[in-house]
């Protein structure tokens, strides 16, 4: 009965069986995989001689060999070449052929680099790293080098958006953006004040680093983990309310970070780091107490109505934001986005009740005073707006009024105008002129009448020359005629004309200056009254309208446009020379400007 060695298809492994009749066909592996003898025993393997992979029964032992070269594939050196190396996933320790290029963990299923596991394995075991690069996850903030000793000439790649910085004895020392560095005491400085390194490449220096991710962490969740107790400003009552929402973060000062929160640990990942959860654990404490106490100042200098919260969602979020970011500068980060996403109101309480309760009855109120307000503008809005349509009615009414009066006015002047001018043809056919045949008639009147034209008194004369006036005063009215139309035809009739104008100069005259009295007198030609004594009345002073040009108007407004009279100009006396009346600025007499 001889021994082989089987590999463990599932973990690499080797174990151990033996051939014969009573041989176990079936083997326990340490993964716990049971390996079958019978059908795991075929495999592949590079053959260390002629580097071609060969398929060979395991069960051969050291009587396999290569169907290329013909030499033994498996040689007790050959099996002793394993490497043992751990898992950069679950940290469980792996024993595998040193030669192979990749394996997979039976425990977490990670495909690992045998190679560069190998690698890292000898410069651990050496204490020197020729390349030093970021291992970790995306979602790492920090993470620590596992090396701590290196030599100048060493490799430095930080990536994008990344940091690195030397840690040594808790002092922050050389930061490195992103970019490819060879180590060299010119870049760094720092280190060379606590070493005094040389320019010798082979010199060995103990120091930490940290690569430090600089992007920004999106949408990390927070909620108060409980309720804010707040005075509402508009209802007088006390309340309960909850927020909830997101923030982004970022690293803005390594050195902070890595002195104030980082300090000596290792690899700051999800699990057991400073991650972005890792984060909200080490400053949920900060966030809640700025919440409750900035949401209920703010809620209470503003006078900010609960149940109009979500108004102000913005200028919450704007608050909380620069308060926090004030605490965390002092730790080298800051959020650059703080969202209240959600208020939470206590719909069941009854103080919230009866502030919704409230809010409702006084905005009906404010409601149904806005209804009555508009409803009373309204309805003054109308009546103005009747009185205006009247007014307008009336202007329109006496203006129509006034020039149907012009109209037919216009209409007898033109028509007067028409039978003058055909009785003046007429008489200029007849070779006569329209003075000589007014006189004519007037001399045929009189001679009718029996009026003498002496002028003497009597009854007689005083009759006719009422006759006469009244033939006169009826020829004066059908024709239109002055007193200046009438002088020919009282010249032509010699002293009769002469007498019956004197005649009727003096009856104008006195019909003119006459007057009634309110007491019943009638006729009146003295200044007072002689049956009660009452002052004859100042007839009222005329005036001429600006607007359309109708003159010697007496009444307060235009017949024929409807303007009011102007008001009278105010006048003034000017004491330096004693005019008076005066209506200008200045006196027309001596030039003195009105006081």
């Amino acid at each position: 009965m001889s021994k082989f060695v089987i590999e463990c298809p599932i973990c690499g492994s080797y174990a151990e069986g033996k051939t014969g009749f009573f041989a176990r066909k079936k083997i326990d592996c340490a993964c716990g995989y049971t390996i079958n003898v019978k059908t795991d025993k075929m495999t592949t393997r590079e053959c260390p001689h002629c580097g071609n992979t060969v398929l060979y029964d395991q069960t051969k032992g050291e009587e396999a060999k290569c169907p290329v070269c013909h030499n033994q594939l498996v040689t007790q050196e050959s099996m002793s070449a394993l490497a043992e190396f751990s898992c950069p996933s679950c940290s469980c320790k792996i024993t595998a052929d040193e030669n192979a290029a990749s394996y997979t963990c039976p425990l977490c299923d990670t495909v690992i680099d045998v190679q560069k596991q190998i690698a890292a394995q000898t410069a651990k075991g050496q204490g020197l790293a020729s390349l030093i690069k970021y291992e970790g996850g995306n979602d790492v903030f920090v993470w620590k080098h596992p090396i701590e000793d290196f030599n100048l000439g060493s490799q430095l790649i930080v990536h994008e958006s990344q940091e690195a910085i030397f840690f040594k004895d808790g002092k922050a020392l050389d930061l490195f953006g992103a970019g490819r560095y060879t180590l060299a005491t010119q870049n760094l400085p720092l280190l060379q004040d606590v070493y005094k390194l040389s320019t010798n490449a082979d010199t060995v220096f103990h120091s930490e680093i940290y690569f430090i991710n600089m992007t920004t962490q999106m949408g990390v969740k927070w909620g108060t983990d409980s309720k804010v107790r707040l005075f509402d400003p508009g209802s007088g009552l006390h309340i309960e309310i909850g927020a909830c929402g997101s923030f982004n973060i970022r690293v803005t000062n390594s050195r902070k970070l890595l002195l104030k929160v980082v300090g000596t640990a290792g690899e700051l990942s999800v699990g057991d780091g400073f991650s972005t959860s890792a984060m909200v654990g080490k400053f949920k404490s900060l966030v809640m107490n700025k919440v409750k106490s900035i949401l209920a100042k703010t809620i209470k200098e503003e006078n900010i109505n609960i149940l109009e919260i979500d108004e102000h969602i913005d200028e919450l979020s704007i608050k909380l934001r620069n308060e926090i970011n004030v605490t965390l500068d002092d730790y080298g980060l800051t959020m650059p986005e703080f969202f209240v996403t959600s208020v939470m109101t206590p719909d069941d309480d009854p103080n919230f009740k009866r502030l919704k309760q409230q809010f409702a009855d006084k905005t009906l109120r404010v409601r149904e005073e806005e209804i009555r307000k508009a409803e009373a503008e309204a309805a003054q809005g109308r009546r103005l707006l009747e009185a205006q349509t009247e007014a307008q009615l009336k202007m329109v009414g006496a203006q129509g009024e006034a020039e149907a009066l012009k109209i037919k006015a216009m209409a007898e002047a033109e028509a007067y105008k028409a039978q003058a001018l055909a009785e003046a043809e007429e008489m200029k056919a007849k070779g006569y002129t329209y003075q000589q045949e007014t006189a004519r008639q007037v001399g045929l009147e009189a001679m009718q009448n029996g009026i003498t034209g002496n002028g003497s008194g009597g009854a007689g004369g005083i009759g006719d020359l009422a006759s006469l006036g009244v033939t006169l005063g009826a020829m004066g009215g059908v024709m239109n005629m002055t007193r200046d139309a009438l002088n020919p035809i009282f010249n032509t009739a010699g002293d009769v004309g002469n007498n019956i104008g004197n005649g009727l100069s003096e009856s104008v005259k006195s019909a003119e200056n006459s007057w009634n009295c309110s007491c019943g007198a009638m006729n009146i030609t003295s200044k007072f009254c002689p049956d009660c004594g009452a002052k004859k009345p100042e007839p009222p002073a005329a005036w001429d309208c600006p607007s359309c040009g109708c003159k010697g108007i007496t009444s307060k407004f235009c017949p024929d446009c409807g303007s009011p009279k102007p008001a009278a100009p105010a006048v003034w006396d000017c004491k330096k020379c004693g005019q008076t009346g005066i209506t200008s600025n200045f006196c027309p007499n001596c030039g003195a400007k009105k006081e």
